[in-house]
């Protein structure tokens, strides 16, 4: 009689049904999309006068160009800045990971 037991088990676990994982489903989206974010020139803006006053007190200074459809912006450097050969490190380490960081829907930042 266990015997029959065990057979009846098993033959219950060789059919169950198995649950089915769904194929090429979407990841819930848990974020708003950052393609339909517009951003302001006025985000930027704000978020340049963070740094403003340490590219100011050696002499130089960051210009907002413009944002385009993209949400990508152009920036440019001022006064000293302009020739310095530590720019391009100040831009791509500092001033370019601090718009990507805190303005969402930024895509990119170049410097002009």
């Amino acid at each position: 009689m266990a015997e029959e037991n065990k057979e009846t088990e098993m033959e219950k676990n060789d059919t169950a049904p198995v649950e089915e994982q769904p194929q090429n489903e979407p990841a819930a989206k848990t974020q708003e999309d950052p393609q339909n974010i517009v951003v302001e020139e006025e985000q930027v803006e704000e978020c340049l006068d963070k740094i403003r006053p340490y590219i100011q007190h050696d002499g130089g200074d960051v210009e907002l160009l413009g944002i385009d459809e993209q949400n990508i912006a152009y920036v440019s450097f001022r006064g000293a800045c302009a020739g310095c050969m530590m720019a391009a490190d100040d831009f791509s380490g500092g001033i370019k990971l601090l718009l990507l960081d805190e303005i969402p829907g930024l895509r990119d930042v170049v410097l002009v």
